[in-house]
C-alpha cells in the first residue's frame, strides 16, 4: 500500500516537473531575448534551476481532484513555480542565508553577482504574473476567477506570506522560538505557496466553496508538515543527498521543529499533519487518492 502510493507520488511529481520545466524553459528563452546581457541570462537560470517541483505536482492534483481536466493548468502551476523561484533566489543572497548551493547547482548568485541575483528575483514577479495570464487564457477563465487566482498567489508571495515569514525568520536568528512562535514563521515562509497551490488548482477547475475551502485547509496542512519534514532533513541529511547545504539551520542558529522537539519528534509532528491534511479532503468528499500520495511522500521523502 505505502509502495503503490509512493509511486502514485513519484509519477505525480515526474509529470509536474516535466510539465513544469518545458513552460518554464520557453519562458527562460523568451525572456533571455528580451532582456539583453546578464539580467536575460540569470532570469533563463534562475528559472532552469531543477527542483521536485511539490507545489506544481500539488496544483495539478488539486485540479484533477475536484474534476478539473484541461492539460493548460500547467501554466498555472509554472507560474507558482515561478513565485517560488524568486523566493530561493532571494532566501539564499548574502543578506538572508547566504548560501552557495541551490538544488545541486551554484546560487544565482554565485553564478553571477549579488546585485544581479536580486534584480532577477524582483524581476520574476512580474514574470510569474504574465505566466498566469498566459495560463488562464488557454484555460478560458472568466475574469473574476483570473483576479481571484492572481490576488491569492500574490498575496502568499508577499508581506502576508512568504515574505512575512522570511522576515520572521531572519529576526529569529539566534533567539529560541517557541512552538507557537515557530509555526507563525512557518505559516507564512514556507506553508503559504503551498496552501495557494492548492487552492488555485480547486478555483481553475471552477470548484465549489466547500471543495475550494476543504483543498485550502488540506493546503495548509501540507505546508506546515514540509518544513517540519525539511527542518528533520537539514538536521540528518547530507548536502549531496538535499542539493543544498546541509546543517545551515544550526549553522545560522535558527529556531527549527527539530531543535524544539527533537528529530523523532519532528518526524512525528510532520506524519500527523499529514494524516490532518487528508482528514479535511475525507471529511468534504475530495477525491484525496494523488494527493494523500503526495503528502506521504512530503514527510517521508529524503531530500
Amino acid at each position: 500500500m505505502a509502495d503503490t502510493a509512493a509511486r502514485s507520488a513519484v509519477d505525480l511529481l515526474t509529470e509536474a516537473r516535466e510539465l513544469t520545466d518545458h513552460i518554464l524553459d520557453q519562458w527562460g528563452r523568451r525572456l533571455s531575448g528580451e532582456l539583453a546581457g546578464r539580467d536575460g541570462e540569470a532570469l533563463a537560470y534562475a528559472l532552469a534551476t531543477p527542483g521536485k517541483r511539490v507545489r506544481a505536482a500539488l496544483l495539478l492534483a488539486s485540479y484533477r481532484a475536484v474534476g478539473g481536466t484541461s492539460p493548460a493548468v500547467a501554466g498555472v502551476a509554472a507560474a507558482v513555480e515561478t513565485v517560488h523561484t524568486y523566493s530561493l533566489v532571494h532566501d539564499d543572497l548574502p543578506c538572508m542565508d547566504d548560501d552557495d548551493l541551490r538544488r545541486g547547482r551554484p546560487t544565482t548568485h554565485r553564478r553571477f553577482d549579488v546585485a544581479t541575483a536580486t534584480r532577477a528575483g524582483y524581476l520574476l514577479v512580474p514574470v510569474a504574473a504574465r505566466v498566469l495570464a498566459a495560463a488562464a487564457e488557454a484555460l478560458e477563465l472568466p475574469p473574476a476567477a483570473l483576479g481571484r487566482i492572481a490576488a491569492d498567489l500574490f498575496r502568499a508571495g508577499g508581506i502576508e506570506g512568504m515574505v512575512g515569514g522570511q522576515w520572521l525568520d531572519l529576526e529569529a536568528e539566534g533567539r529560541t522560538l517557541a512552538l507557537k512562535d515557530l509555526i507563525a514563521v512557518h505559516r507564512g515562509k514556507t506553508g503559504a505557496l503551498i496552501r495557494a497551490a492548492c487552492t488555485l488548482g480547486a478555483i481553475a477547475a471552477r470548484a465549489e466553496p466547500a471543495e475550494v475551502a476543504a483543498l485550502t485547509a488540506f493546503g495548509e496542512e501540507v505546508g506546515l508538515a514540509f518544513q517540519v519534514a525539511d527542518d528533520v532533513l537539514d538536521a540528518t541529511g547530507t548536502s549531496e543527498e538535499l542539493g543544498k547545504t546541509a546543517g545551515r539551520d544550526a549553522e545560522l542558529a535558527k529556531s527549527t521543529y527539530v531543535s524544539v522537539l527533537g528529530v523523532g519528534p519532528a518526524q512525528a509532528e510532520a506524519e500527523r499533519l499529514a494524516r490532518r491534511a487528508v482528514g479535511h479532503l475525507e471529511e468534504a468528499g475530495v477525491a484525496g487518492g494523488a494527493l494523500g500520495a503526495l503528502a506521504r511522500y512530503i514527510v517521508t521523502r529524503n531530500s
